[in-house]
C-alpha cells in the first residue's frame, strides 16, 4: 500500500512542556492506524497538527492524494474531533448539508447522501430537529456523517466511539470496515481497546508525547514477551508448584483449569517443567489482548493507562 500521510519528526511544545515531541509515522492507503496513549499523551495535539488546526513547533505533515505529494485538501480529508462543534441551533439536515458544501458537494447530492446516513443511522426522522433537542449519542452520529458524508481518501476520528451504547459502536465499527473496503484510510484514536484490536492494521501507542510502540498489529503483539497459557487437567490434582516454575505467574484459576501469563522463553519448555507434576488434558497458547499491551507498555514509562 502507499503512503497517503506521512508524518516526519513533529514537536509542539506549550510554555516549556513538549506535548510531541519528534513523532514520525505514515497512514497507508486503505489502512486504519490506531494512535494510542494514555490521557494527555499528546493524540489529540498530534491530530490537530495534522489538520492544520494546531501550528508544529518543529517537523513536517505530507499528503498524498491521487499518487501526487501536495498541501492539505481539506475536500479528501474527513474529521470527527474530540470535542463537538455542531450548532446546537441548527437542524441536522441543514447542518449535514451545510457541512457537505463546504467540502465541495453539491447541495442536491449532498442532501440525498445525507439523507440515506440518517436513515441508515435511524435518525431520519430527526432530520428536521435542532441539534441542542438530540441526545448525545445522536449528535455523535450526526458528527460521525458530517466527518464521512463527502467520501474523503482520510478519515481523522478522534475519540469516535465516546458516548455511544455497544450496539451503535459496533454500528461504527461496521462503518468503519465498510470504508476500508471501499479503500479509504482511517486515522484513529480511541480508548475501546477491543474495538482498536478489532479495526485497526497497525498501531502507534505515545506516552508523554513521544513513540512507544509502533508497527503492525500483528507484529506488535508477536513482539510482546508474554504469552498467556491456559492449562486444563484433571480435577484434584494441584497445580500450586506452577507458581515456582521461572517466568510463570498465575493470572486466573479455578478447579480443573488455570490461566498462565509465561515470559520464560519456550512454551515447550515450560510444558516440559510442568509435564511431571500435572496431568495436561488441553493446552492453548495465545498473545495477551491490545488492552494488556498497552497498559504494560504505559506502565513501563511511569504513566497511569
Amino acid at each position: 500500500m502507499d503512503e497517503i500521510l506521512a508524518v516526519s519528526g513533529l514537536v509542539k511544545s506549550y510554555g516549556g512542556k513538549r506535548a510531541v515531541d519528534d513523532l514520525s509515522f505514515v497512514v497507508r492507503r486503505g489502512e486504519v492506524m490506531g494512535l494510542l496513549g494514555p490521557n494527555g499523551a499528546g493524540k489529540t495535539t498530534a491530530i490537530r497538527i495534522i489538520m492544520g488546526i494546531l501550528a508544529a513547533d518543529k517537523g513536517r505533515v505530507t499528503f498524498c492524494f491521487s499518487g501526487n505529494t501536495t498541501a492539505m485538501d481539506k475536500s479528501r480529508i474527513g474529521y470527527l474531533p474530540e470535542e463537538r462543534g455542531l450548532y446546537d441551533d441548527a437542524r441536522v439536515l441543514d447542518t449535514l448539508m451545510y457541512l457537505g458544501s463546504l467540502k465541495g458537494m453539491p447541495r442536491a447530492v449532498a442532501r440525498r447522501a445525507a439523507m440515506e446516513w440518517l436513515e441508515r443511522l435511524e435518525l431520519v426522522d430527526y432530520a428536521g430537529q435542532k441539534m441542542e433537542k438530540l441526545s448525545k449519542g445522536m449528535q455523535q452520529k450526526v458528527q460521525f456523517v458530517a466527518a464521512i458524508l463527502h467520501r474523503p481518501e482520510l478519515i481523522m476520528l478522534d475519540e469516535p466511539f465516546s458516548g455511544l451504547d455497544p450496539i451503535n459502536q459496533d454500528l461504527f465499527k461496521g462503518i468503519v470496515r465498510e470504508l476500508q473496503d471501499e479503500g479509504l484510510s482511517v486515522l484513529l484514536s480511541a480508548h475501546q481497546m477491543n474495538m482498536v484490536e478489532e479495526l485497526c492494521d497497525s498501531i502507534f501507542l505515545i506516552g508523554r508525547g513521544r513513540q512507544v510502540l509502533y508497527g503492525s498489529l500483528q507484529s506488535i503483539k508477536d513482539g510482546y514477551r508474554e504469552h498467556l497459557v491456559d492449562l486444563r487437567y484433571p480435577r484434584g490434582e494441584d497445580p500450586s508448584f506452577l507458581r515456582l516454575v521461572r517466568g510463570a505467574r498465575v493470572i486466573g484459576e479455578e478447579p480443573g483449569h488455570i490461566t498462565l501469563g509465561y515470559s520464560g522463553g519456550s512454551i515447550n519448555g515450560l510444558l516440559g517443567d510442568i509435564s511431571g507434576g500435572l496431568t495436561i488434558l488441553e493446552v492453548t497458547v495465545r498473545k495477551p489482548p491490545l488492552h494488556d499491551i498497552f497498559v504494560d507498555a504505559v506502565q513501563e514509562r511511569g504513566e497511569e493507562a
